[in-house]
C-alpha cells in the first residue's frame, strides 16, 4: 500500500483537502449542530475551546501520521468546509461522513466518499465498512449508492453517550467478491447480532 495521508482529491462540484487551523469556525459549524450529530459517538461541540481541541485529536493529530484520510468537504465556490468524509486505518477501514443539513439531499456525501473511496482502493486498501444507528436510515441509503452491501446488524452500548444502538454494518471489497471478505469483529464482540432480511 501507499503511504498517503489525506492528498487532496477533486469532484465536479467539490474540492476535498486537509482541515486546517483556519478552518476552525467551520468545523465548529459542523459539529456543533445537534441535528447534524445527533448519531454520531460524540456531543455536539459547545466552544471553539472544544472545537480546537478537537481539530488537534481527531485531524492535526492524524496528520502528522504515516498514513491517513480525514478529509474536509468543500465547494469549490468558496472552499470552507461543510462536511467531512474520513476512512480509519484500523483493521475496519471505517467510512464516516457528514453535513452541515443546510445541504442536504444535494448528493454532496455520495460524491465527496464515491471520490475517496476511489483513491483508498487506488491506495491498496483490501475494503471499507461503514455502520449506520438503525434509526438513521437516510446514512445506509448512502451506502447502498457507494456500491456498499448489507452484512449484518448488532447490538452495542454506545460510548460516551452510553446508550444502546442497533447499527447496520456494510462493507464494500475492492478485490474478488463481494461476500468473500466479511470484517466480523462487531458481529463476534456483540452478545446480540443478526442479519436483517429487509433493510
Amino acid at each position: 500500500m501507499r503511504t498517503v495521508n489525506t492528498p487532496a482529491l477533486e469532484t465536479e462540484r467539490l474540492a476535498l483537502r486537509r482541515f486546517a487551523e483556519d478552518d476552525l469556525p467551520a468545523l465548529f459549524a459542523i459539529f456543533s449542530d445537534e441535528e447534524v450529530n445527533r448519531f454520531l459517538p460524540w456531543f455536539p461541540l459547545r466552544s471553539m475551546d472544544e472545537a480546537r481541541a478537537f481539530w488537534q485529536e481527531r485531524y492535526a493529530e492524524r496528520y502528522r501520521q504515516e498514513r491517513a484520510y480525514q478529509y474536509a468537504v468543500c465547494l469549490k465556490s468558496d472552499n470552507i468546509p461543510i462536511g467531512y468524509v474520513n476512512v480509519s486505518m484500523e483493521e475496519h477501514h471505517d467510512l464516516g461522513y457528514g453535513l452541515r443539513k443546510e445541504f442536504w439531499h444535494g448528493g454532496i456525501v455520495t460524491e465527496a466518499c464515491g471520490a475517496v473511496i476511489e483513491r483508498v482502493k487506488a491506495d491498496g486498501l483490501p475494503y471499507v465498512t461503514a455502520t449506520h444507528d438503525r434509526n438513521n436510515p437516510r446514512s445506509g441509503a448512502v451506502m447502498v449508492r457507494l456500491g456498499m452491501r448489507y452484512q449484518y446488524s448488532y447490538e452495542e452500548q454506545w460510548q460516551p453517550k452510553n446508550i444502546p444502538v442497533t447499527f447496520r454494518m456494510y462493507q464494500l471489497n475492492f478485490h474478488g467478491k463481494q461476500d468473500e471478505v466479511v470484517y466480523r469483529k462487531y458481529w463476534d464482540h456483540s452478545a446480540v447480532h443478526f442479519v436483517e432480511t429487509a433493510v
